[in-house]
């Protein structure tokens, strides 16, 4: 099947979220309930504005997926788990690599999941920090998409 993508606007945020908090809850176990509700706000009042964002929505037009970019990384990418292993995450990683130029994308080392996902796609761990991008001790990996 093939994934239509499509841009995001504001009005999309409430879907947006719904689909960022299941795919947390599924993924990130590492995570506690209170940095899910911490980031809560952060998500929906800084962070989606800071990047390019495209999604994919269901038959039904259900928004069931989320990418967003800026300068060529991936910040993030988010699908739904009744949407898990249905090409839709690889589609929206298709369209920002070949559509957007991304070439780079941190993922928690954590979250094997997303690591095995990555370098199924073509990116490589290229370096590691200890700490996620606010100081927490949530180890990242700093993947790099290898040259063709």
């Amino acid at each position: 099947m093939e994934h239509q993508i499509q841009s995001v606007t504001r009005a999309n945020y409430p879907e947006i979220m719904e689909v960022w908090e299941a795919s947390v809850r599924a993924t990130h176990h590492f995570l506690t309930e209170e940095w899910i509700v911490e980031h809560r706000p952060l998500i929906l009042n800084q962070y989606l504005d800071m990047v390019d964002l495209n999604c994919v929505k269901d038959a039904d037009g259900r928004l069931v997926a989320f990418l967003g970019t800026a300068e060529g990384n991936v910040e993030m990418l988010f699908v739904h788990p009744d949407s898990f292993g249905k090409g839709v995450g690889k589609a929206l990683m298709q369209h920002a690599i070949k559509s957007l130029g991304a070439t780079k994308v941190d993922v928690n080392e954590d979250n094997p999941k997303a690591c095995g996902f990555y370098k199924s796609i073509g990116f490589e761990v290229t370096s590691r920090s200890d700490l996620d991008g606010q100081g927490n001790p949530y180890p990242i990996l700093h993947m790099t998409l290898k040259p063709q």
